[in-house]
């Protein structure tokens, strides 16, 4: 589905929350690149998923009354075999269920497990007075606890991108610390750009969220992502 069609749905259903496979749908085809993740609606679909991706592969809760999937027991990662991948599918269901009674769940997503890179994150808010603004900062613990993160009005040009990174002040992190790989910098430029474009051509959507998104020396992709619309 294009993106304009999986928003429709959305507002259709009278929803402003996309599930993660539809906020991935549509960064991947506004050009930003994503892990590939699909619906497994039962766990045999969970199990035939993980062999056709390779193992090891991630297991989340798809509900999109469920926006705090770890707090709910709702991940698994690092899964290796297809008896694993059924005992978390197992243990996903029985704790969500319990931590949310009323969540319509509609199966668990199936993702590879991404290889582990420099985490940042990158996002979208709206701000009241400025509209649309672009969000660039370390991710994982470090956006949550050292609130490390630059800010731009939409749209951004080359030159916006470019101190947006060079501005935080963890970016020694990003250029190679301590025997890690520097990250592609300019792909991470590139990125924050076309978020820019899509944002632009997008006023229907209030928030986008992505974190982590595992940067390496030849690229980016983001492993987790979530989409909000604004109110109808």
């Amino acid at each position: 589905m294009k993106p304009k069609e999986i928003l429709a749905q959305a507002r259709q259903e009278n929803r402003t929350v996309l599930t993660e496979i539809e906020a991935k749908q549509i960064l991947i085809q506004s050009g930003i690149n994503c892990t590939d993740t699909q619906l497994a609606a039962t766990k045999e679909a969970a199990v035939e998923l993980s062999e056709k991706f390779g193992y090891p592969v991630v297991l989340k809760v798809s509900s999109i009354d469920i926006s705090h999937k770890s707090d709910a027991g709702g991940v698994k990662v690092n899964l290796k075999s297809k008896a694993e991948v059924e005992k978390a599918y197992d243990a996903i269901m029985r704790s969500c269920k319990a931590a949310v009674p009323t969540a319509n769940i509609e199966g668990v997503s199936v993702q590879p497990m991404g290889k582990s890179g420099t985490e940042v994150i990158i996002g979208m808010i709206k701000d009241p007075s400025f509209g649309p603004v672009i969000m660039f900062g370390l991710g994982g613990v470090f956006v949550e606890v050292l609130k490390d993160v630059a800010f731009r009005i939409i749209p951004i040009e080359e030159s916006d991108a470019e101190d947006m990174i060079n501005e935080i002040k963890g970016k020694k992190l990003l250029e190679g610390y301590r025997g890690q790989e520097p990250a592609d910098v300019a792909y991470l430029q590139r990125m924050l750009l076309k978020l820019s474009d899509f944002v632009n051509e997008t006023p229907e959507i209030e928030e986008i969220d992505m974190n982590p998104v595992f940067c390496y020396k030849d690229g980016a992709v983001v492993v987790d992502a979530r989409i909000i619309l604004s109110a109808a």
